[in-house]
């Protein structure tokens, strides 16, 4: 029992450790209890900036570093040291991925402008004598799409989102036309959706409707006026004896004009 005991009270009082290689420099920290991870999801517009926050702690930071995993490309990794102030990169290439500002002051990381190629994780370890804090974010790039709308060859109406990332969603107002939506994806991870719509009811106008993360537009077009035309032979009728009337009073003018300077004229002969 007493050999249990004194296992036991080994075994509470050996610190846990950790170890951290930085150029071939080993460092080792202890702390009482392993520290929870925080992980958040994060959207960028493309073309603008971003900024990712390493924690903060209360006890001095000796080694801050960001592990950037992203798609199609080796993981690089930022990191400085803060007891010989030494700042390493490893397999980091682009340049638009930087410190926010001097590391020693603020660990953020900086990226600008945004590209798709953005996309990814990014993960900052700050260790502290209390032990290691890890937040990690993962970054998705939002690309606005390009909307129009049109009118196709049969008359129906063409409402399109071309390279938006994530993919749009479009509808229609009014509701009940015959609609088939389609979606086409690229190699850079943007979408193109199309939706084609035709209407046999009396609608004139439709509106198009396109929701993104990025923000929402909506376009209206005209339907073929000939199908109004068509269901009002009166109007139709009307507006041409309105125009013959019209070229025919003209005509009166022009003759009753010519007519009376030819009498004027032989007057003064006279």
């Amino acid at each position: 029992i007493s050999a249990l005991r004194l296992m036991i009270s080994v075994i509470v009082m050996a610190p846990a450790s950790s170890s951290l290689c930085m150029d071939g420099k080993q460092m080792t920290q202890t702390y009482s209890m392993p520290l929870p991870e925080v992980n958040t999801s994060l959207s960028a517009v493309i073309d603008t900036s971003a900024v990712l926050h390493c924690p903060r702690t209360l006890t001095r930071a000796v080694l801050t570093r960001w592990e950037i995993i992203l798609r199609d490309k080796p993981s690089c990794t930022k990191a400085y040291r803060s007891d010989t102030n030494e700042i390493q990169d490893t397999n980091c290439t682009d340049d638009r991925i930087t410190w926010a500002s001097i590391p020693s002051q603020n660990p953020d990381l900086h990226i600008a402008p945004v590209a798709i190629t953005h996309d990814g994780n990014y993960r900052c370890v700050t260790v502290t004598a209390d032990g290691n804090f890890n937040h990690e974010y993962h970054l998705q790039v939002l690309v606005p799409p390009e909307v129009s709308l049109f009118l196709s060859r049969n008359r129906a109406a063409v409402c399109r989102a071309v390279a938006g990332k994530p993919a749009a969603h479009i509808s229609w107002t009014p509701e009940g036309g015959a609609c088939v939506t389609e979606q086409e994806r690229w190699g850079n991870g943007t979408v193109t959706v199309q939706s084609t719509c035709h209407w046999e009811g009396p609608e004139t106008t439709v509106t198009c409707s396109v929701s993104h993360l990025t923000g929402n537009r909506s376009l209206f077009i005209e339907l073929n006026p000939g199908l109004t035309t068509s269901r009002s032979p009166a109007l139709s009728l009307l507006i041409i004896l309105y125009a013959k009337l019209s070229l025919f009073v003209v005509i009166l003018v022009v003759v009753g004009f010519v007519f009376f300077w030819e009498i004027n004229d032989c007057r003064e002969t006279l």
